[in-house]
């Protein structure tokens, strides 16, 4: 538990690279391959590299520590993206990966 606490900005950074590299994943799937077994797979990546991890780290963070502190602070304020300004972007990011894909099979 050590290890994961005296590295947790470290995996807090490859796991956000991991949560946006299987969002696109996850797009690729779903207009590109037009796979839905594919597009289960990158929603269950997601869901692994994404909010759970996240939110496990700033929980043992915030436990390991008692107080909330700046590590704790930037979990809360990625979740709090996640679930309101962050579905617009994600939206946008489908729509577009939507229309780059129709041009593709045209």
């Amino acid at each position: 538990m050590d290890v994961l606490l005296e590295n947790k900005w470290t995996i807090l950074v490859c796991l956000e690279v991991l949560a946006w590299t299987s969002t696109f994943f996850l797009l690729y799937a779903r207009y590109g391959l037009k796979s839905t077994f594919w597009f289960k797979v990158a929603t269950v990546l997601f869901a692994v590299t994404g909010v759970i991890p996240q939110v496990l780290m700033g929980i043992l963070n915030f436990i390991s520590t008692k107080k909330v502190d700046l590590f704790t602070l930037i979990i809360v304020v990625l979740i709090i993206y996640g679930f309101t300004i962050g579905k617009k972007h994600v939206k946008r990011l489908d729509a577009w990966a939507q229309e780059k894909f129709s041009k593709q099979t045209t």
